[in-house]
């Protein structure tokens, strides 16, 4: 067979693609004809009405593959030689018409990925490795790999090379820092969080329900180092045994997560604990019920830091101090109640979470939207939350969620 010695028109790099993508998702290419209608695609030079160049070049181009063996042509009634209805493949000349275009057959590039996932997959474990051996299969079902990807080899060994880099993050680490650790580029990292936090959501399923920057932050990564805000007469000790006294701090003190990550005791001189999901209500409750308090804002699902922080408290806190959680009526809400038992301590009870509450303030509710009912009916069923299945129930019988900013808190004298 003579070599093909010209370059594709741009209208015949369109047909031969289009052709070569049937064949790649056919099973059997040999089934049934692999054909493309000219009509049905977008050539404006081929169909142009003021200049017949491109149309002679394609139609030229065509006919030299036809004679090749490598397409069969079907003209328009009476445009023999001058339009062209179809375009057909021969299924045995595909490799030909890759090698024209340049163009690498999808199994060669599944291939190249499969290589390049087994080369590292024994530097992996946990979800990370699941994750991995997640597209590993999907490979091998020929389906979609992604986040991966069959076109773009770069993005591969870059996905592959912060998910091994992950097993070195053993503490807070701001996502510009992490990126110029592992590509010598402070923003790569940026194009490539999405990938991880989709393959993160895939291996580790207890993450599925967490906002982005959340799952992050169980990676270690942040967008700036953080810090949690606490109220009243908080005291720790800190890995070289520091003591720190925050109780004369007024509204509050904000102490870093690298602090919080570190400490080796926590003590309140406190009548009750209450951790906040949000800025405002955590503001609100300092105001107007102070007394006895000791406040934590949450910011959403508790943080690692956080929750050490927590568990340094619930193994020391007498049993007499409420530890108590403040949250949104909602499945996030309810979520953060069922996390903060599941990972630090059952002691954790709803504080302005329950029907009377929900009912006090009915006017200020909105509506359940139908993920949040199938949320809240999967929710109920959590074997952290029995004692608050009566009030997802009447949440659900009631369609209705209230955000914690709703709850008039009254002063206390």
């Amino acid at each position: 067979m003579s070599q093909i010695a010209f370059i594709s028109s741009p209208d015949v790099t369109v047909v031969l693609h289009n052709l070569l993508d049937q064949y790649e998702r056919r099973k059997d290419p040999h089934a049934r004809v692999i054909r493309c209608d000219l009509e049905a695609l977008d050539l404006p030079g081929y169909h142009s009405q003021f200049d017949p160049e491109p149309r002679q070049v394609a139609n030229e181009q065509f006919q030299g593959l036809e004679e090749q063996g490598m397409v069969a042509l079907t003209w328009l009634p009476g445009q023999t030689g001058h339009l062209l209805q179809a375009v057909a493949l021969n299924p045995n000349r595909a490799n030909d018409a890759f090698a024209l275009l340049n163009r690498d057959p999808l199994a060669a590039r599944r291939a190249r990925l499969r290589d390049l996932l087994l080369g590292d997959r024994f530097r992996l474990d946990g979800w990370r490795l699941q994750a991995v051996q997640h597209t590993l299969g999907q490979l091998e079902a020929e389906r979609s790999p992604a986040p991966f990807s069959l076109t773009d080899e770069e993005h591969n060994r870059d996905l592959l090379a912060a998910l091994v880099a992950l097993a070195d993050v053993t503490e807070e680490t701001p996502m510009r820092a992490f990126s110029v650790r592992v590509f010598n580029d402070s923003k790569r990292f940026e194009a490539l969080r999405g990938a991880v936090v989709r393959l993160a959501r895939r291996g580790q399923p207890d993450w599925r329900d967490l906002r982005p920057d959340e799952m992050l932050q169980e990676l270690g990564l942040t967008a700036h180092p953080g810090h949690l805000y606490l109220y009243g007469p908080w005291r720790l000790v800190d890995g070289r045994g520091i003591v720190h006294a925050l109780g004369d701090f007024e509204p509050s003190v904000g102490i870093p997560t690298r602090l919080a990550a570190k400490v080796r005791q926590v003590a309140v001189d406190a009548r009750r604990v209450v951790c906040v999901e949000n800025l405002t209500p955590f503001y609100e409750l300092i105001r107007h019920e102070p007394e006895g308090l000791a406040a934590l804002y949450l910011g959403g699902n508790p943080s690692p830091a956080c929750r050490h922080l927590l568990r340094c408290l619930a193994e020391t806190a007498p049993e007499g101090v409420p530890l108590l959680v403040w949250a949104d009526l909602d499945y996030g809400g309810l979520s953060i109640v069922a996390q903060l038992r599941r990972l630090v301590s059952r002691r954790f009870a709803p504080y302005q979470m329950d029907i009377e509450t929900l009912e006090a303030h009915a006017l200020w509710a909105r509506p359940l939207t139908p993920a949040d009912e199938r949320r809240l009916a999967r929710l109920a069923r959590h074997p952290y939350l029995t004692d608050v299945r009566p009030l997802i129930q009447h949440m659900l019988a009631r369609g209705l969620k209230l955000e914690q900013e709703a709850i008039a808190l009254t002063t206390r004298l």
